[in-house]
């Protein structure tokens, strides 16, 4: 036979010898019929014709039966063919895996672009800082990032508005926390501004569009006088420290952030009254959903003596916990536990074009979710009482300079508590060869010790 046979896939079949009799001499019900000795011409072309007709019916779409079966099976060599439920079975498979695969990717994409959605983005920072980039200070360390987190007070948006009046949307700065994320993604120091510190604040762009005169004030008014971008400027002004990032996170979404983990533990040595707060409190361990959480972090009045420091302080332990509940709890590796917490941060945030978008802040956190909760330290920037007004605060120096410039040349900021810290001075003042080291174990002798700063770490729980 001159011409080869195909099979079902549109293949050539092999010859089965000179005589062409394997393949082609397959029957309608797929079983080889082969060329036997003394065949009669009239059977060997009547076996080419059938074979003709196999192959044509196999190239216009028809069968599903014979022609399908006379293409897989091998009559030559015995082989026992593939049943026809068998192949159907495949087919279904093949199909609604693939059904599951795209579903799964629909889903995830929906997910996806909900979450991108609800990030909002402040433009207006953005080309507010733009205008003052020759004033800015310049990145030491290109690899650290520095990121300010802004904790609104405003009482504007849905379900803020019973936490006081709400002035026309004006708002303040209730927690500033300068983020610094070590080059080498290994430690991470996240430092306090007191809302109350006496700072020089430059002139700011306000939201109706006139401008601020530069002043001498208490810190927080610089988010009320032009927002984020004044407060970026504030900040790096006193600090020396550029700011690569920035993200204001209102009540409701510290709430609904503190609920997707269902809750933070926390101890209180005494009970908790707080009407202004909102909030009502036993003593002793106990579970604190979000509202609970917020009337916790808030109060001031009624809990220790009533200071903004021992506010921060509360403050700092809590996001401790946060951050440590967390880690714990694998939500960064588990997607059905993740999303709720994406869900409820990114409800509430406001960020700078470069962070937001998910992308952004999963790779941002995709870079730090493996370090330690000892290594996630908190501080508050050192200050005492105002010599022109105890009711506010100013920075104390050295102190202050030193913490500034560790943080802006990414150098190691050692942190204690407070009750520990004049035990680790004389330790250091002991020492024959300190070393000041860098956040990656490098470093070089110094004749002076690496100074140490009051504050806590994520490992060291509320009720430890």
């Amino acid at each position: 036979m001159d011409a080869d046979v195909t099979d079902t896939a549109g293949t050539p079949s092999e010859p089965d010898g000179p005589a062409g009799g394997g393949e082609a001499g397959k029957d309608a019900g797929g079983e080889s019929s082969g060329s036997a000795p003394g065949t009669e011409p009239g059977a060997d072309a009547g076996t080419e014709a059938d074979a003709a007709d196999t192959g044509a019916g196999t190239d216009s779409g028809a069968d599903s039966g014979a022609a399908a079966d006379a293409g897989d099976g091998d009559g030559a060599d015995g082989e026992a063919e593939t049943p026809k439920h068998k192949r159907h079975w495949l087919r279904w498979a093949a199909l609604g895996t693939s059904v599951v695969v795209l579903a799964a990717a629909g889903v995830g994409w929906w997910f996806y672009r909900k979450l991108d959605a609800n990030i909002t983005t402040d433009t207006t920072a953005a080309a507010e800082l733009q205008t003052y980039e020759k004033e800015r200070p310049r990145p030491v360390s290109l690899e650290a990032q520095n990121i300010l987190l802004l904790g609104s007070d405003t009482r504007s948006g849905a379900g803020n508005s019973k936490y006081g009046r709400d002035d026309g949307g004006s708002q303040r700065s209730d927690t500033t926390i300068l983020l610094h994320i070590a080059a080498d993604r290994q430690s991470a120091t996240a430092m306090s501004v007191p809302r109350d510190l006496m700072v020089d604040i430059p002139s700011c762009r306000k939201p109706d569009g006139t401008r601020t005169k530069p002043q001498f004030a208490q810190f927080n008014w610089a988010f009320e006088f032009g927002g984020a971008a004044c407060t970026i400027r504030t900040v790096e002004g006193f600090t020396g420290i550029r700011i690569d990032h920035h993200m204001v996170v209102d009540f409701r979404g510290f709430k609904a952030m503190v609920d997707a983990v269902h809750g933070v533990e926390v101890c209180l040595k005494e009970p908790i009254d707080d009407a202004d707060a909102h909030l009502r409190l036993r003593a002793g361990k106990q579970k604190l959903n979000g509202e609970q959480a917020l009337g916790f972090v808030r109060a001031r009045k009624s809990i220790g003596n009533g200071s903004d420091t021992e506010r921060m302080e509360r403050q700092q332990q809590f996001l401790g916990a946060l951050v440590k509940k967390v880690q714990s709890n694998g939500v960064l590796l588990n997607p059905i536990r993740l999303y709720p917490v994406l869900d409820a941060a990114t409800k509430s945030l406001t960020t700078d074009p470069g962070l937001d978008s998910l992308r952004d802040l999963y790779d941002l956190t995709r870079s730090i979710r493996n370090v330690p909760t000892e290594k996630v330290q908190f501080l508050t920037v050192p200050r005492q009482p105002y010599s022109a007004d105890p009711n506010r605060d100013e920075l104390v120096e050295p102190e202050a300079s030193e913490l500034f410039k560790r943080l802006r040349e990414d150098r190691l900021v050692r942190v204690v508590p407070d009750k520990d810290k004049k035990n680790k001075k004389a330790e250091d003042k002991n020492a024959e060869t300190p070393t000041d080291e860098k956040p990656d174990g490098t470093g070089s002798v110094s004749p002076t010790p690496a100074p140490t700063f009051s504050g806590t770490n994520a490992a060291v729980g509320m009720c430890e």
